[in-house]
């Protein structure tokens, strides 16, 4: 396995009878980088995360994690590999100090070092003042800074994260990318699951999967500049008709509306995008800036996701 990599995984898939949760992955992950997976719910996300750790055992397919194959090796990989879920796995009966005393034994971290080490992270992820607070009492967001704490109390090489921000409010979704960042540039490997776009763009890489399949793979910014597609912006009037107009155009592939504005996704194939919006809706007498603007990530999931001949609205 190449050493710069924590993650390489080839033709990765796992059936379920006639259900195909992931289809012939290939997957590449950098050490020490934020690796995301994009997708909605059913997407393979999950099922992908559980086979990288032992928890599944793949159909097909080989996976080397941190050099060691799985699930063939999963029980060498368990100390080195932390695993949170959206649910957290916190016992809501036990104090926060509990809870991390709990996992410390369970990684058999040096006894010596407990006290220290639990101490280090109350501080760190602002817990200090819940110490003996019982953690089915928390917030979301104190539940998510102690499920993070647990994962990392044992100095993880990789940390698997699976949408772990579904249930918290949006300052805790940015307090926790943060200390993700930390978490990376102190040289810990994190692959984290979401459907959040917001949270995709500050992955260091993205794979955007569909239906179990890899759609789309590569820093954010690269698969922005190569959606394939012109996004053309139009701020009308009347964005119902405005909209209405333009998703009769053959060549038009998607329009989205997004508050007052539209954003229509035509083929780079195509010609002169911006006239052909213009034009259509001259036609239809709508009352209508436009402008071609860079993609967003949400228009590069639109555009990957899209089946042949499907035209999204």
């Amino acid at each position: 396995m190449n050493s710069e990599l924590a993650i390489r995984a080839r033709g990765l898939s796992k059936h379920f009878g006639s259900l195909r949760a992931v289809d012939r992955l290939d997957l590449d992950v950098p050490r020490a980088s934020i690796y995301g997976f994009l997708g909605p719910n059913g997407s393979g996300k999950s099922t992908t995360i559980r086979m990288l750790c032992g928890l599944l055992t793949p159909t097909e397919g080989s996976a080397d994690v941190l050099g060691l194959d799985v699930p063939g090796r999963a029980n060498e990989l368990k100390p080195k590999i932390g695993y949170m879920t959206q649910r957290f796995s916190l016992f809501g009966d036990m104090t926060v100090a509990e809870n991390l005393e709990f996992i410390a034994e369970i990684y058999s971290y040096p006894s010596g070092q407990r006290d220290s080490r639990i101490d280090e992270l109350l501080g760190k992820y602002d817990l200090v003042e819940q110490r003996k607070q019982f953690a089915g009492t928390m917030s979301g967001g104190q539940r998510q800074r102690l499920a993070l704490a647990c994962a990392v109390l044992h100095h993880p090489e990789l940390l698997l994260l699976d949408e772990p921000t579904s249930a918290v409010d949006p300052q805790s979704r940015r307090d926790f990318w943060a200390n993700l960042f930390r978490l990376a540039e102190a040289g810990t490997t994190i692959l984290v699951s979401t459907h959040y776009m917001d949270e995709a763009e500050r992955c260091h890489r993205l794979a955007i999967l569909d239906h179990g399949v890899k759609v789309a793979d590569g820093a954010p910014q690269e698969l922005q500049l190569n959606t394939g597609m012109t996004v053309v912006e139009v701020l009308a009037d009347d964005p119902y008709q405005a909209q209405s107009a333009l998703i009769r155009i053959p060549l038009v592939a998607s329009v989205t509306q997004l508050g007052v504005r539209l954003r229509v996704l035509i083929p780079e194939s195509v010609d002169d995008a911006l006239g052909l919006t213009n034009t259509s809706l001259q036609k239809h007498k709508v009352t209508a800036q436009s402008r071609i603007v860079p993609a967003s990530l949400e228009d590069v999931f639109v555009a990957v996701t899209m089946k042949p001949g499907q035209r999204a609205a």
